[in-house]
Formats: C-alpha cells, sequence, structure tokens
C-alpha cells in the first residue's frame, strides 16, 4: 500500500511538473517571444517596405497582451519586459546596418557583436517605458486605454527624439511615407504630433476586433475610414492647389553631384587628385552657365580644406566666374577639426562655411575620450582626433546668385523642429551626405525618408546631394521630382522651383505637439468622468 501510495504521489507530481513546465513555456511565448515576433513584424511597415497595413494588426495585438495581463496580477516587471521584447525585435530588425561601419577598420570588427545587440537593446527601453506606465492604468477594451496607450507611446517617442542628444530614427510614422497624399497633414501638426495620431489610428482595430455589439463595430469601422479618408482628400488639395507656385530659375542651375566613391577609398593615401578629377568629370561644367554645383559630404574624406587648396588650378581650369561650388569637407581652426560644409568660388576663395551642430556619438566624435582612447579605440569615420560641433546654423545667401539656404549635414535633417524660425519664402534646404557606412542595406532608405518629412513639415525644396545614398530634388510638398538611387552615379541638374509658403508647423514647430497632448489629457478625463457617472448609474439601479 505505501509502495502504491509513494508512486501515485511521485506521478501526481510529475504531472504537475509538467504542468508548470508547459504554463511557463506558453507564458514565455506569449510575453517574450510573441512581442519580439510583433517589432520584427513591425519594421516591414517602414522604408523600404512600407507595409502600413501591418501596423493595424501589430498594434491592437501588443495592447491587448497588456490588458489580458492585467488580470493574472502580475508584477510589473513583466510589463516593462513585454515592451522591451517588442522595441529590442523592432529595432534590431530595422538598425542592423549600424554595425556596417565597423567592417572598415580592423580594431572595431570586434564590436560588431556588441554594437548589433546593444543599441537595439539601449533603444528598447524606452518601449518598455510605455508597457509599464502604461500597465499602472485600468486598461479595458475601451477608447480610453487606447487613447493613453497611443498618448504615452506618443510622449516617449518624443523623449526619445531628444535625450542623450536624441535618436529620432524610425518613429513609427515614417511607416506613411511612401502615402504622399497622407502626409501632407506634416505641414500643420509636425511629425511627432502626427506620430501621436498614428499609433492612435493604428490601435483602433482593437475595438472593432473584439467589440460583440455589431453596430458599434460598423461605426468604429466608418469612424475610421472617415479619418483616414479626411487626410487622404485634405493632401491631395494641398498638392493640386500648391502647382501655381512652381517658377522657374532665371539664368541659373543647380547641379546635383552623386559620385557614389567608395567608402574603402577614403583609407587610402595619394589618390586625391584622381576623386577630384572625377568629380569634375562627371559634373560636366559649362563655363558661360550660371551654375551652383552641390558635392556630396565625404567624397573627399582624406583631405581637409587647406590640402584642397593645393589642387587649385585644376578648379581655375574647369570652373569659371560663373560658377559657386557646395561641398563637404574637413576644415580646421585654432586646433580643432569640424566637419564643414564650404561654398567655394572657382579660384577656391571661400565664400562662406557652416560647421556641422548634430555630431554622431562614436561616427564623428568619441564620448569619454579620454577612457576609450586607453583601449586603442577612435571614432568611426576618417582620422583619430573627434570632431569639434560647430556655433551655430545661419541661413547662407549667395548675392551673386540671389539664392539662400538652409545648411544641413548627413543625419542633422532627421530632427524635427529645429529650423522653422530661419525660413523665407525663397529659401532651400541643402543636405549633404555620406550614406556608405550604412553599407548596401535599408539604412539609406529611411535616411532618405526622413527628408521627405522635412520638406513637408517646413514647406520648402530640398536639395539632396549622398555619396553611395539616395541624392534628390525634392519640392515643399514632399513630391521627390528627381531622383538618384544609392547604387547610381550621376548628376541631377533643377532648373524650376516650387515657392515655399509658411507652413503652420515651420511658424509653431513642437509647441503643437504639447497641444495634442493636452487635447488627448483633456478627451481622457472627459471620458473618465462619463464613464464613473455611468457606474454611479448602474450601481443606483441595481
Amino acid at each position: 500500500k505505501r509502495f502504491l501510495k509513494n508512486a501515485q504521489v511521485r506521478e501526481f507530481n510529475s504531472k504537475l511538473f509538467k504542468k508548470k513546465m508547459i504554463n511557463e513555456i506558453k507564458k514565455k511565448i506569449k510575453y517574450y517571444l510573441l512581442p519580439f515576433l510583433l517589432g520584427c513584424t513591425s519594421s516591414f511597415s517602414l522604408p523600404p517596405y512600407n507595409l502600413i497595413f501591418i501596423n493595424f494588426f501589430v498594434f491592437p495585438l501588443l495592447l491587448l497582451i497588456l490588458i489580458n495581463l492585467q488580470k493574472s496580477l502580475i508584477s510589473s516587471w513583466l510589463n516593462f519586459k513585454i515592451g522591451w521584447f517588442f522595441g529590442f525585435g523592432y529595432f534590431i530588425s530595422n538598425i542592423y546596418w549600424i554595425t556596417y561601419s565597423l567592417t572598415f577598420e580592423d580594431i572595431f570588427k570586434p564590436l560588431i557583436p556588441f554594437s548589433l545587440v546593444l543599441i537595439p537593446s539601449f533603444l528598447a527601453i524606452f518601449y518598455g517605458i510605455v508597457t509599464l506606465i502604461s500597465s499602472r492604468f485600468k486598461l479595458k477594451k475601451k477608447i480610453s486605454a487606447v487613447l493613453i496607450f497611443s498618448l504615452i507611446f506618443g510622449l516617449v517617442e518624443f523623449f526619445r527624439s531628444f535625450i542623450l542628444g536624441g535618436f529620432p530614427w524610425n518613429l513609427i510614422s515614417f511607416s506613411w511615407v511612401n502615402y504622399l497624399k497622407s502626409l501632407q497633414i506634416l505641414s500643420v501638426i509636425g511629425t511627432y504630433s502626427f506620430n501621436l495620431l498614428s499609433i492612435t489610428i493604428f490601435t483602433l482595430p482593437l475595438l472593432i476586433f473584439f467589440q460583440k455589439n455589431l453596430k458599434k463595430k460598423i461605426y468604429l469601422t466608418i469612424l475610421i475610414f472617415l479619418i483616414l479618408s479626411a487626410n487622404y482628400l485634405y493632401g491631395n488639395w494641398k498638392i493640386k492647389n500648391d502647382e501655381i507656385f512652381y517658377t522657374e530659375f532665371r539664368n541659373l542651375k543647380i547641379k546635383i553631384v552623386s559620385p557614389k566613391i567608395e567608402i574603402s577609398r577614403f583609407f587610402e593615401y595619394g589618390n586625391e587628385e584622381e576623386i577630384i578629377e572625377e568629380l569634375i568629370e562627371l559634373s560636366n561644367p559649362n563655363l558661360s552657365q550660371e551654375t551652383i554645383f552641390v558635392f556630396p559630404e565625404g567624397a573627399l574624406a582624406g583631405v581637409n580644406f587647406e590640402k584642397l587648396k593645393s589642387f587649385k588650378n585644376l578648379f581655375l581650369t574647369k570652373f569659371s566666374k560663373n560658377h559657386t561650388i557646395i561641398m563637404g569637407i574637413n576644415t580646421e581652426k585654432n586646433n580643432q577639426i569640424f566637419n564643414s560644409m564650404i561654398i567655394l568660388d572657382n579660384n577656391l576663395k571661400l565664400l562662406d562655411e557652416y560647421n556641422k551642430i548634430k555630431l554622431v556619438p562614436f561616427g564623428e566624435f568619441l564620448p569619454l575620450e579620454g577612457i576609450f582612447k586607453k583601449f586603442g579605440l577612435k571614432k568611426v569615420s576618417y582620422g583619430y582626433k573627434s570632431f569639434s560641433k560647430g556655433d551655430q546654423r545661419n541661413k547662407i545667401f549667395l548675392e551673386n546668385k540671389n539664392f539662400s539656404f538652409i545648411p544641413l549635414i548627413c543625419y542633422e535633417i532627421i530632427y524635427s523642429g529645429n529650423i522653422y524660425s530661419q525660413l523665407d519664402k525663397n529659401d532651400f534646404i541643402i543636405n549633404i551626405s555620406e550614406d556608405g557606412w550604412f553599407g548596401n542595406s535599408i539604412g539609406p532608405y529611411q535616411h532618405f525618408s526622413h527628408t521627405i518629412f522635412r520638406s513637408i513639415e517646413e514647406g520648402i525644396n530640398i536639395i539632396r546631394s549622398a555619396n553611395n545614398g539616395i541624392s534628390a530634388f525634392i519640392d515643399s510638398n514632399g513630391i521627390v521630382i528627381a531622383k538618384l538611387e544609392s547604387t547610381q552615379r550621376g548628376v541631377i541638374e533643377v532648373n524650376r522651383y516650387k515657392k515655399n509658403k509658411k507652413t503652420l508647423f515651420s511658424k509653431n514647430g513642437n509647441k503643437i505637439f504639447f497641444y495634442f497632448v493636452l487635447f488627448y489629457t483633456s478627451l481622457l478625463f472627459f471620458i473618465y468622468k462619463r464613464e464613473t457617472k455611468n457606474e454611479e448609474r448602474f450601481f443606483i439601479y441595481k
């Protein structure tokens, strides 16, 4: 009897253990693997894939996981991990290309596995904060849950764009980049407000999927359709209405030069003259034509401005007094090195310059340089010394060409709301870049999408010259008038442009985002008061 009883106990414990194991596996799949896969899936809504419909399933499922978790009374730490795994899946699948920049020099290659994991792990913390804070509220399958979740998500994305220098890369709203008419709302509300609205719209199907009342399902479907349609119709009207602002340059031509010089050549020595001759040949200057030539950042990575002057005769021979040259180059002053955009005449006389303000950590400067140098590390880009930060960004006037522009170097184009106060109706943005650090990846497409967002926000034409990236001329509605892909070598000629019209966002900047936050907060307060009254009536009735 004792033997049989012990056998029964062992069998019971074995079954209990198996059940616990199965429940533990189910828990890990539901709260770790599923959010990770949702994050990876959401990446396909971004450039270059642009499968935006994915987000209408991803975000309702993510919020549903949080709602169901509240019933289990599980710790806050798990709520954080759900968001973290979602963010880790999202970022590791869409910014993996950062590791490509570490492949050019042997000292960086051991860091590739660390950067592949650590950068997405850090960025995922922001999404962990989203789910942690959201879980502190009582979430139900109601509009209040959608508003709370999207408001917190939008706020955290905003702070991600500014904290520690900021990295507003791959905001959820960039999944709309292929839908130009729907993007015109950016001129009114800006990127961060549109990001908040996007998360709300993507999450609304939760109420449709899990709504038992058929009438309410129909009403919600119609509501989403009307919101999307109204935005589309506004964008369509705006683009058509703005056609009248097109005008032609008088006796002036702009040439956007995209040389596609392999980044590996930057680490070779003695080839400067060869590269300059390639640039000149590609530019094909017409000595009698008033022309502005825009060369990219990084085309002459191993040449600073002082060394460039030794090639003066080449420029004097091939260019004339009718020509102005805009290019990216390193400049030195007071024992400091700057990543600069310089404006030259054919005699290589410096007409104006801009020193980059927003420097890339580890790419252009080494944080805690004194410590890291002891381990043999340096900045990733060409040279050992870190770049110094420029003082300010001013509008540049070319009086002899009646042309003015705001200079932006490389990823300075990704920051929303930083240039609105300086623009006039005839200004341009000139953005020069070196996208070879992204390799043959999705990185150049993501970088280029920011250019479209800036043009619509500010209502301004953008000239973009990128080496190993996408070069383009984009009008003030984000319409790409001409483009050279990252694999193409060539020149874009600009003869006509759209006169700028100051947008509401260009006048107010990111203050508009906080008006949206106030609106969402007020709406949530109103819904809370209404739900409280309905609950009181229910108890009185009972």
